[in-house]
């Protein structure tokens, strides 16, 4: 059961190391390609945010962003594929934030091809959440073995004759 464990957890974990692998190999100096279309999306969700909010967000470096993108993805999934929790938690805060910035099907109309396509990615990206969820749910529920209790050795009571 332990292995069945371990190898669900890298199949699930295989969607984040891949796109991890993707983006450390083009990062370069200016944070690659995904820098580069982060920009756009970011622009807008900040106008939408400082529309609606009156917040202004400042001014950051899309390579900044992408780098904290890989580490949280890079340390969530090596904490994720031992069973941590916290691990889980990073790769669950790597999704809360960018899957509204980067699947912003909401920006298009219902009827272009970009809102199906952005839409797909953006509930496959909430199923993945929905995954991380259960299993910080899971870990949760299940009784912890305490090490006290497992090495006790249970006294026996002499027998009266």
């Amino acid at each position: 059961m332990a292995f069945l464990s371990v190898l669900g957890r890298f199949l699930f974990l295989s969607v984040f190391i891949l796109s991890l692998a993707l983006e450390f190999k083009e990062f370069g100096t200016d944070g690659g390609q995904a820098a580069k279309a982060l920009r756009p999306k970011f622009n807008v969700l900040s106008r939408h945010v400082e529309t609606h909010t009156g917040f202004e967000i400042p001014h950051v470096e899309m390579k900044h962003l992408v780098l904290g993108a890989i580490v949280l993805k890079g340390l969530g999934s090596l904490l994720f594929i031992f069973g941590s929790t916290l691990g889980a938690y990073f790769l669950l805060l790597h999704q809360a934030l960018a899957t509204p910035v980067l699947y912003d099907f909401y920006n298009y109309d219902a009827d272009k091809k970009e809102f199906n396509q952005l839409f797909f990615k953006f509930t496959q990206n909430l199923a993945l959440m929905g995954a991380l969820l259960f299993f910080i749910g899971m870990k949760n529920s299940l009784p912890r073995r305490s090490s006290s209790t497992s090495s006790k050795k249970r006294s026996h009571k002499a027998k009266a004759n």
